[in-house]
């Protein structure tokens, strides 16, 4: 074992140099235009008391910063004619100083007041700050100059976080420290969303309900999260949305899609609109199966927010999905093997398939403020689906030696589906949050109603050198059938209470979060207690370092995917839902510290965190492309530990880069033997790289790399102890290089058609830009011996892709 981590740490060490020798020229020579200006001061409330964990920026560059337990700050920013220095702290107003002309240095003392004393200023993103809870605040990215094959920027930007890793570039979906997709609990201003249930493949995936031009804030937890957050084993994807205090707009158009959002507002409305089209037709045209491929995905969204006045706020979240994908295949040859053992398998197609997911979500929150500090909260949501996937598709194949051309298998198969789901999920939560001292209490209930609809019907019918799988000659029978009908109606009830404790010592600040969480259930009778702790720590005498402890219990309750109990007995699947089956349980221990310094005069962070996943009254699990099969019963118990190391900064003065670099072991114990979970990733690298050209505003260049261990696998539905053959590794580079035709953020454009931009930019993306063949899945031929060859699916080879930004 530790010889296998020393083999493929050295292989991520050599990319890891790589990014280094790439960004070191721009590290070493990059210089900022007319000199740097040194900005320092204190930050205090309206009482005089520092304010310390204040956010400190330069509006429209990277120079950011906090203040100290004395409330003292000091930065280094770009000379330009106007510095517009920023000042933000939650609970507090974020207040804005214009300093021109600035010479060598300039002092700035500030005093915030706190929020909701004075009517509501210019909206600005919030910088990040130091981390001394559980949950990391991370820095919103332009996401319009970022090379995406899915659309869904946010996700994507998650995936490079430590700890986090996706196979599949088709997907959104991402793992959490050997966690599976359906153990992130996502939420978006407070409520949280859902996704597909019957999504089997990234090709399927339509856009995710995150809309990235409407993002406000992204805060993302790992593990050990508060107990605020749902029922969940892994993470928390916490989003808020913006509220536009003017109007503003932006119009996007590439080959994978188009986009164009609109906002506006003033003190008391803002609302926001979008709409949006993907289709990965161009990018699917990389596979190895020649086929008509026609995905259409469409996502509508509306956020309007009202505050009549300082006692009373209002705000409704809209969303509607139209994803359909049509499929009809009409060949593929797909060669794999080694130089000695060369393989190459080749079908011939008939039949097609059309999938259609269409989602409904809407939410509403009414807000009473009884002070600035004191507020009560009314939320109502409700998320609707209705999934059909149907397809016919038969197939002639022929698996052969590549060199000497010898048959090993000669065949046909047939797979059918009628799979039709529907469900809906209704919210009710009343939350309540105050503060007062050093303390910041929270509490909340919830009630859920759950009703889903099922009606599933599936087979597959093999046929090799003559003979139908599995053979016998006396019946014809099918090698896999699975037929399934179901009507689930729930209900959830959940609370929790919450205290952050902030106090300061002799030794430093202290940030004590520690709080329970009650879950119901009235399916199976279930009733769970979720106590959670987490300990910040800000030394004193090293103010660059902060230290950090968490841990909790984690139940995650059985969705309907979990509840399906499905036993396969000579091929034929029957599936019952299970009354018996119980929540999963993960114990989190997680200890973290970050070190912040300057190098090249630029600052840098740099964050290690090692952690231990206790997991218990696990349900099993296989992983069919990016759709999660339960076994449907509790029969598993397991671990995952790991540690994680992140180096963030400006690699490149100005904007934000990061590397991180992940270790991690997962496994399961099922019927006395321990084997690996599905997730079993055992080390992760990726790079998230922004650079311009030195001197130049117009050129921008983006770079994204990710070298993942491969996942275990093992034949379509056999035992999961049969299920530990290993992929390749995933190895991917994409890039993005933008220019900005039209810049014009100060208005000094006033004639002609230019004025009416704010900046106009023209792109090129260069999708796997090495034309790495990642393997995704596996198709699996049998002979009449029963022998089984795995042949690879492989995912989307190296693609050009154009696109134009304009915003107004």
């Amino acid at each position: 074992m530790f010889s296998y981590y020393l083999k493929n740490i050295n292989s991520a060490f050599r990319l890891w140099l790589s990014a280094v020798l790439l960004t070191l020229p721009s590290l070493l020579f990059a210089q900022s235009e007319g000199g740097r200006c040194r900005v320092f001061g204190t930050v205090k409330d309206d009482a005089g008391t520092p304010i310390e964990l204040a956010s400190v920026r330069v509006k429209g560059q990277a120079a950011l910063t906090v203040t100290n337990l004395k409330g003292e700050y000091s930065l280094y920013c770009s000379k330009a004619d106007t510095v517009t220095v920023v000042f933000s702290m939650i609970g507090y107003e974020t207040r804005k100083r214009f300093v021109r002309s600035p010479g060598d240095s300039v002092r700035i003392d500030v005093v915030l007041p706190p929020f909701g004393m004075q009517e509501f200023g210019e909206a600005v993103v919030k910088a990040q700050s130091l981390r001394l809870g559980s949950t990391e605040r991370i820095a919103v990215p332009d996401t319009k100059l970022m090379p995406s094959t899915t659309g869904n920027a946010i996700e994507e930007i998650i995936a490079t976080q430590a700890g986090v890793s996706t196979h599949n570039e088709l997907s959104s979906q991402y793992n959490v420290r050997g966690g599976s997709f359906d153990e992130n609990c996502v939420y978006i201003n407070g409520v949280e969303v859902y996704r597909p249930m019957l999504v089997r493949s990234g090709q399927q995936e339509g856009l995710s309900i995150i809309n990235p031009d409407m993002v406000e804030s992204i805060n993302f937890s790992s593990g050990g999260f508060e107990a605020r957050y749902g029922d969940k084993m892994s993470s928390v994807l916490d989003i808020t949305y913006k509220r536009p205090q003017e109007f503003e707009a932006s119009v996007q158009a590439s080959a994978l899609g188009a986009g164009g959002y609109v906002g506006w507002g003033n003190k008391h409305v803002s609302l926001m609109a979008s709409l949006r089209y993907k289709t990965t037709r161009y990018l699917l045209g990389t596979l190895d199966t020649d086929a008509e491929y026609r995905p259409n995905f469409i996502d509508g969204q509306a956020f309007f927010s009202w505050r009549p006045n300082k006692r009373w706020s209002l705000d409704v979240l809209g969303n509607i999905s139209d994803n359909r994908y049509d499929f009809v295949p009409k060949e593929r040859e797909t060669k794999f093997g080694t130089m000695e053992n060369a393989k190459s398998f080749k079908v011939y197609f008939d039949g097609k398939e059309q999938d259609a997911f269409r989602t409904l979500f809407g939410s509403a929150t009414l807000t009473h403020h009884f002070n600035p500090e004191t507020f009560l909260a009314l939320q109502c949501s409700s998320f609707t689906t209705r999934e059909e996937e149907t397809y016919d598709i038969s197939g002639e194949y022929w698996l052969e030696d590549a060199i000497s051309a010898d048959y090993f298998g000669v065949g046909t198969y047939m797979e059918h589906a009628r799979n039709r789901l529907r469900a809906n999920v209704f919210n009710t939560a009343l939350k309540f949050r105050t503060r007062f001292k050093s303390h910041t209490l929270q509490a909340g209930v919830e009630w859920q109603r759950q009703s889903i609809k099922e009606n599933a019907r599936e087979w597959e019918m093999r046929d090799s050198m003559g003979y139908s799988l599995p053979y016998d000659e006396d019946v014809l029978s099918l090698i896999y059938s699975l037929r399934a009908k179901s009507d689930l109606s729930n209900n959830r009830w959940n609370a929790f209470a919450q205290d952050t404790w902030r106090f300061k010592t002799k030794a430093g600040l202290f940030n004590l979060t520690y709080g329970l969480r009650l879950t119901s259930w009235d399916w199976n009778k279930e009733t769970l207690v979720s106590p959670r702790l987490s300990v910040g720590f800000l030394p004193a005498k090293a103010e660059k370092w902060t230290f950090r402890f968490a841990t909790g219990f984690y139940y995650q309750a059985p969705f309907y995917k979990e509840i399906r109990d499905t036993t396969l007995f000579h091929g034929a699947a029957t599936v019952n839902l299970n009354r018996n089956i119980k929540s999963q349980r993960s114990i989190h221990f997680v200890l973290g510290s970050d070190y912040t310094f300057r190098l090249f005069d630029r600052p840098f962070r740099f964050t290690v965190e090692t952690y231990y996943k206790a997991l218990s009254n696990l349900i099993p699990y296989t992983v069919d492309n990016v759709r999660v099969v339960y076994y449907g019963r509790n029969v598993g118990k397991g671990y995952a530990a790991g540690i994680d190391f992140k180096l963030f900064g400006e690699f490149v003065p100005g904007t934000d880069s990061w590397i991180t670099f992940s270790l991690m072991r997962t496994k399961e114990k099922i019927d006395g033997v321990w084997i690996p979970r599905p997730t079993d990733q055992r080390y992760n690298v990726s790079l998230y790289f922004t650079d311009y050209f030195p001197g130049s505003t117009r050129w921008r260049f983006t770079l994204k790399a990710a070298f993942a261990d491969g996942l275990p696998f093992g034949p379509p539905r056999s035992e999961r102890s049969q299920q530990t053959l290993r992929a390749p590794a995933y190895k991917r580079v994409d890039v993005g290089m933008s220019y900005r035709l039209v810049k014009n953020e100060d208005r000094h454009i006033q004639h002609g058609f230019g004025k009416i931009f704010k900046n106009v930019w023209l792109g090129l993306d260069a999708f796997n830009l090495l034309g790495i063949k990642n393997v995704n899945s596996y198709y699996w031929v049998t002979d009449i011996s029963n022998t089984q060859y795995a042949v690879p699916n492989y995912l989307t080879g190296l693609q050009i892709n154009g696109r134009i930004t304009m915003q107004f």
